[in-house]
């Protein structure tokens, strides 16, 4: 299928791997023109060019900021110029017990996971209205909605995305502007397979099994097993494209089955 992209051009948030690499390989597959981006500059160009060997011709480009740090991301907004699709994509995540997450630790979740999507929301969204055609997309997860105990910090900041893209889609009545959020579930991107191969060297594990044991301790998961970062992201490029007209305002779900409510 067409997803009418061609022309388009899209900056895709913390995507020089998991989640974000793919939903940029997705877009420069569909003929969009993509800018990612990474905190590391060695990260950053070594994803170019790993794009460009991915698809062959892909128009990419890359800016290069930490979203911790707000005068790297607003020297970055001065350069960044025109777009028709955002992803508000950058996160982090961990696993610490609500005692030990010191108020550092709080500020420095919702300042990336958050007031990235703020800002860049912020500098895109008139413009957008004013060219009468855009897409915002906010990278959310199944835990801010059922929150774990024992990553309060980060299903925190995926709860306030959710508002967050809620509220921006009412500005956009009346328009060819949509914002909406995708819900993703237990992803395998580079971040998780990190941790797990931490966790399987730690505890003498093989690093298939644990991912077995860890998805077989998920008894909600209809999937049974981790979802792809390709999944996520050809959920991303449907949203961002023309087709997706009709959907505005929505939470729509790439979570493998484990929320359990119908709604």
């Amino acid at each position: 299928m067409d997803m009418q992209l061609q022309g388009k051009r899209a900056f895709v948030s913390g995507s020089t791997r998991g989640i974000g690499f793919a939903i940029a390989e997705a877009m420069l597959a569909e003929g969009a023109s993509v800018v990612i981006n990474g905190r590391d500059s060695g990260r950053v160009d070594a994803a170019v060019d790993r794009l460009r060997e991915l698809v062959p011709g892909a128009d990419v480009s890359a800016l290069t900021a930490d979203f911790a740090d707000a005068t790297q991301v607003q020297r970055m907004l001065d350069r960044v110029g025109h777009l028709d699709v955002l992803v508000n994509n950058v996160g982090q995540f961990d696993v610490t017990p609500f005692e030990a997450i010191s108020d550092a630790d709080w500020q420095r979740y919702f300042d990336v996971n958050v007031m990235s999507g703020v800002r860049l929301s912020r500098h895109v969204l008139d413009a957008m209205l004013a060219t009468g055609w855009g897409r915002i997309i906010f990278i959310s997860s199944e835990s801010g909605v059922n929150v774990p105990a024992d990553m309060a910090h980060y299903g925190m900041t995926k709860a306030a995305v959710l508002a967050l893209g809620n509220s921006l889609a009412k500005r956009t009545r009346g328009t060819e502007v949509t914002v909406n959020t995708i819900l993703g579930g237990p992803t395998y991107s580079d971040g998780v397979a990190d941790a797990v191969s931490r966790i399987s060297q730690a505890q003498g594990i093989p690093v298939d099994d644990l991912k077995s044991a860890i998805v077989a301790g998920n008894r909600t998961s209809l999937l049974q097993r981790f979802i792809d970062p390709s999944e996520i992201a050809s959920l991303a490029v449907y949203l961002a494209s023309p087709l997706a007209s009709a959907t505005n305002g929505a939470a729509v779900r790439a979570d493998g089955g484990v929320l359990t409510s119908i709604l």
